[in-house]
């Protein structure tokens, strides 16, 4: 299914300023993540987190939908952050409000793309 003539939704997000405990908790990151695409609309299909020495995390979320990914950086109070849903149910700026909050970041960029723009008599 289509939505505003794509595919899909994806967010791309560059997240400064994080509380750095947050970035490197890997029970807390897993945790958010999936809150987040509940919030989102969205049904995890697997997980699969890894923490780093001597810190960060990276994980990704698979969703019926897509997925969801985050790599933290906690001595730079850094995270980016993928968020990209498919069809029309789920909506990744949820995902991102959910997750901002999670991390306590004070400042974002965000861009999101809209992936798939398919045309023909069968799109």
């Amino acid at each position: 299914m289509k939505q505003n003539g794509a595919l899909g939704r994806h967010i791309l997000v560059e997240a400064y300023d994080c509380d750095p405990s947050a970035l490197d908790d890997i029970l807390g990151l897993e945790r958010s993540m999936k809150e987040a695409a509940e919030a989102a609309g969205a049904t995890v299909v697997e997980s699969a987190f890894r923490k780093f020495e001597p810190h960060g995390v990276s994980g990704v979320l698979v969703i019926s939908e897509s997925h969801l990914t985050i790599h933290t950086w906690p001595e730079f109070g850094y995270a980016a952050i993928d968020l990209f849903t498919c069809g029309c149910n789920a909506d990744p700026w949820k995902a991102f409000e959910r997750l901002s909050s999670y991390l306590g970041s004070s400042r974002t960029t965000s861009i999101e793309i809209l992936r798939g723009h398919i045309s023909g008599p069968d799109a």
